[in-house]
């Protein structure tokens, strides 16, 4: 046992340099002093007379001091793990194995969830991600397409710690969801969400089939940064048709019972936004608003010829032969396999419909 913890020991001696160098990648020494000059206007008395300017100092702060934080921690949890690892050679151990593994299993997945967050480099990859996912080719069989694709996005951002908060949510003529939208909120969440935007196709034994027979079905996903008010899209008035409705849903307070939801079409472009999920007609307003800001600077760019592919990339039909990515399901009885294709994006995981199992095999390939 104790020639483990040597082995180990060996295997862990290459982070050292590892850490120095995701040290500089963070910047982490420009990180302190930054938070250190902005705690310092935070202490100004009139600090807080701009409260839009003051919100956006703390923001930057708090997500400056994770930056710091996240990494003290990795080293103290590295610093640990081989004063662990010394101490039960010394002391002759063998109990001292089984906690250097997970320790040692806890820091190597924090590790490289910060060394892919250096990559997220891109202009827009720090802001929030407005994702929306519309049901495609397939019919009812695409509406519960998309339903499982949201369960399992829904699960996806809970797992990563992220904010989540419904936007739009249209029910499926007879079952599953026609279009749904929802900001995801935290920090690099467009950067780690925006290689899902595409078409999504899913093939398996349908259960609306009293036939039994394979279908496939597509779902498109759409990803948009929150742009900052900070980027001016000049919007007239006079071009938006603002359009208000019931919302649909279970009900409740408000719900179905006042034209609180609402609908904006941007004339010149024929962009249409809505929102139906807040608490008022104003507030979906606003967010609608938000929504309709981040696709007209899309369109800008796209006219400038700029970052139009980091932004959205190209449009295509929800339909065969536009998918990023295939989900093939097997009936079989019970999961035998979970095989992923490196070039091709596909995932197949053997199942028998329990999509817990299948939520489990995605999100173990989506973090490989």
């Amino acid at each position: 046992m104790i020639f483990e913890l040597d082995q180990m020991a060996t295997e862990l001696a290459p982070y050292e340099n590892s850490l120095k160098e995701l040290e500089r990648s963070l910047s982490i020494d420009e990180a302190k002093q930054k938070a250190a000059e902005l705690e310092e206007i935070a202490g100004d008395p009139d600090f807080w007379n701009d409260m839009e300017k003051a919100q956006k100092n703390l923001q930057q702060t708090k997500q400056l001091k994770n930056k710091i934080e996240g990494f003290d921690k990795l080293r103290t949890k590295y610093d640990d793990l081989l004063t662990l690892i010394e101490m039960g050679n010394e002391m002759d151990d063998d109990s001292v194995v089984d906690e250097a593994k997970q320790m040692r299993a806890e820091f190597e997945e924090e590790f490289e969830h910060l060394r892919i967050s250096t990559l997220l480099r891109g202009q827009y990859d720090h802001c929030n991600a407005i994702v929306t996912l519309h049901s495609g080719a397939g019919g009812t069989e695409a509406c519960d397409w998309v339903s499982m694709l949201y369960r399992m996005y829904s699960r996806w951002v809970e797992k990563q710690g992220f904010g989540f908060e419904l936007m739009d949510y249209q029910e499926g003529d007879e079952a599953g969801i026609k279009s749904v939208t929802f900001m995801v909120t935290g920090e690099n969440a467009y950067g780690y969400l925006k290689g899902e935007k595409g078409i999504h196709r899913l093939v398996r034994i349908s259960p609306f089939d009293a036939s039994g027979r394979r279908h496939t079905s597509f779902a498109s996903c759409d990803v948009m940064p929150e742009i900052d008010d900070e980027i001016e899209v000049e919007i007239n008035p006079d071009d938006l048709r603002i359009d208000t409705y019931r919302s649909s849903g279970a009900g409740g307070q408000h719900v179905n019972k006042t034209s609180s939801a609402i609908r904006i079409t941007h004339i010149p472009t024929n962009t249409v936004v809505q929102c139906q999920n807040e608490r008022s007609q104003f507030q979906n307003k606003d967010m609608a608003m938000k929504m309709l800001r981040a696709k007209l600077y899309e369109l800008k760019l796209k006219e400038q010829g700029e970052m139009l592919e980091g932004i959205r990339g190209e449009v295509k039909d929800i339909a065969w032969g536009s998918q990023i990515r295939s989900y093939v399901f097997h009936p079989y009885n019970m999961i035998k396999d979970h095989r992923t294709n490196a070039e091709t994006g596909n995932v197949q995981p053997v199942m028998d419909g329990n999509l817990d199992l299948y939520i489990n095999a995605y999100l173990k390939w989506i973090n490989e």
